[in-house]
Order: C-alpha cells, then sequence, then structure tokens
C-alpha cells in the first residue's frame, strides 16, 4: 500500500512538472516571438540584443532558486556543491544564446522545431561521456519525435512569417540551434551525472548553480566591447514596453527553471526532455493558431509521429514495471 502511494504522488509531481512547464513556457514562448520580431517606437526599431535575455533571466533564476533554497532544501553532506557546476555552467550560458541569437536568422516556429530534437543529442552524450545503456526502442522513439517535428518544420512555409524575421538566412539559424542542442545535450547528460553522485540534491540546488555559474558567465556582455550588454540596457530604458516584456519572459523562465530542475531532479533530464518536446510542438501549434495559420495535411502526419512516439515510450516505461508490480 505504501509503494501505491508513493507511486501515487510521483504521478501528481509528474504532473505538476508538466503543467509548469506548459504554462511558462509556452506564455514566454510567445514573449519571445514578440521581442524578436517586433518593432518598438515611433522610429521601429528591432530589440537586437537577444543573448541579453540569457542574461537577465540567470539573474531572475538565481534570486528564485536561492530564495526557495532557503525555503525548502535541507543542507546535507549529499548535496552538489556549487563547483560542481561550472562545468555544465558554461555550456548551458552559451546554448541558449546561440538558440536565441538564431531568431535573427529563422522564424520562432523554425526555432522551436530545430530545438525539439534534443532528445538525441541528451542519449547520444548520456551514451558516450556517461556510458548510459539506452535500448533501441529508445532511440526508436526518440527518432519518431525528432522526425515528426522535423516533417512539421519542413511543410511549413509562409511569406508573411519570414517577413516577420530581421535578417533571413536559414543555414546560419539552423546552424545555431544545431549548437545550441549540442551544448544542451552535455548540459543535461552533466547535471543527470551530477544528480546521480549527489543523490540529496535538490532541484533548486542544481538551478542555484547552474545560473550562478551562468551569471559569472555572462558578465562577458559587460566586460567585451560591442558585447550588447549596455546598449541592451539603453533600448530597455528608451522602449519600456519591451522592458516589460522582457521583464515577464524573465518571470516565466524562472517559474519554468523551476519545474525543469524539480523534474531532472526527481524524474531525470529524458523525462524533462520529452515532456519539453511536447511543449515546443504546442508552442508551435499557438504560434500557428495566433498566426492563423491551418495545419497541412503533412502537418497533420508530423502531430501522429511525435504523438505516436511518446506514447510507445509511455508504454515502454509502463511494460517496465510490470514485472515490480507482479512480484509485490
Amino acid at each position: 500500500m505504501d509503494k501505491e502511494v508513493i507511486a501515487f504522488q510521483r504521478v501528481v509531481w509528474l504532473l505538476v512538472c508538466v503543467g509548469g512547464i506548459f504554462g511558462a513556457y509556452i506564455y514566454q514562448g510567445y514573449l519571445q516571438e514578440t521581442l524578436s520580431t517586433k518593432r518598438f517606437g515611433p522610429d521601429g526599431q528591432r530589440f537586437q540584443h537577444l543573448p541579453f535575455l540569457s542574461f537577465l533571466q540567470n539573474v531572475v533564476c538565481l534570486v528564485w532558486s536561492y530564495i526557495m533554497t532557503k525555503l525548502w532544501s535541507t543542507k546535507s553532506s549529499g548535496t552538489a556543491p556549487l563547483w560542481e557546476f561550472w562545468s555544465p555552467g558554461i555550456t548551458n550560458t552559451i546554448g541558449p544564446a546561440l538558440g536565441l541569437q538564431a531568431l535573427k536568422y529563422i522564424s520562432y516556429p523554425a526555432q522551436v522545431l530545430a530545438k525539439s530534437s534534443k532528445m538525441i543529442p541528451v542519449m547520444l552524450v548520456g551514451a558516450l561521456f556517461y556510458g548510459i545503456k539506452y535500448t533501441l526502442p529508445e532511440y526508436i522513439c526518440t527518432s519518431l519525435v525528432a522526425s515528426g517535428v522535423s516533417l512539421f518544420a519542413l511543410s511549413k512555409s509562409s511569406s508573411k512569417t519570414v517577413s516577420k524575421i530581421a535578417h533571413p538566412n536559414a543555414p546560419l539559424g539552423y546552424g545555431l540551434c544545431l549548437g545550441n542542442l549540442l551544448f544542451d545535450g552535455y548540459t543535461n547528460s552533466t547535471q543527470d551525472n551530477i544528480k546521480k553522485r549527489y543523490p540529496k540534491t535538490s532541484g533548486w540546488d542544481i538551478m542555484l548553480g547552474m545560473n550562478l555559474w551562468g551569471c559569472v558567465y555572462s558578465l562577458y556582455m559587460f566586460i567585451l566591447p560591442g558585447a550588447g550588454g549596455f546598449e541592451a540596457v539603453h533600448f530597455c530604458k528608451q522602449h519600456p514596453e519591451a522592458a516589460w516584456d522582457i521583464l515577464w519572459f524573465c518571470v516565466c523562465g524562472a517559474v519554468g527553471q523551476n519545474f525543469i530542475f524539480m523534474t531532472i531532479s526527481m524524474f531525470g533530464s529524458l523525462a524533462n526532455t520529452t515532456i519539453t518536446t511536447v511543449r515546443k510542438f504546442f508552442s508551435i501549434l499557438v504560434s500557428s493558431l495566433v498566426s492563423g495559420n491551418p495545419l497541412s495535411d503533412r502537418q497533420w502526419v508530423s502531430v501522429f509521429m511525435v504523438f505516436g512516439g511518446l506514447a510507445y515510450q509511455i508504454y515502454l516505461k509502463w511494460k517496465r514495471t510490470e514485472p515490480r508490480s507482479k512480484d509485490l
């Protein structure tokens, strides 16, 4: 009975994490698309300093996670020290900055779809760097999800969408997204490895360590000439409307990261990647509905591919739990 209660609690926490990630990041995606395409002020200026969003989000998330650790976390000898996060902190600083920079060259739906293949680099890095063994069906599931999202990307074409892009350049945009995926793959697998070595590390501890190092590394924006930090601050002073959008973007990021690190801490990076991949797909649907673009037949095929792969993955996980329940 106790094990059934524990299992039920895990399901509830998983649903809470899913709801938090979906709500925070779908709205953040809307704000991200607005900031990358909207022209502000009477002179119609664009916000060109998109990586600055990553720095501000690190700051807000650092404050948030510090408060959460003081309120909820219990200090223990099994908690990972902050210096353990210096390495994934580097890739977690570069990866999101590349993804944001890609919005100058490709549309928001294209960027989201390109980044939705994240499950594959997570598994590859896990296998190559940490010796994690994945089964063939798991590779089939992730490939099916990535292929479905890619088909959606290839089927979507709208001159209206292209006209909103600051500097259309598909090869460069997708190349930046590829770099984002590779860095994120290392980040997530390393976080998993830290969690295994320090099992008492909470999601807020991970969040604190990652964003602390992210803030340190992102200071380059105010040190290197032309890095954009001071220019971004000046733009926000000139256009308060953009500043409010950026503020809510960071708040959504803090809430979303909170649930992401909770998910990684409780269920692992592959479960987190599955949730965020589905969330990205819904972000595309929301973006399409807002822009008034109906789905084509090929895009509906991609819908079934994505959810077919995810349903199969859930089925495989369920089968792995059956022997345990029979033993009980």
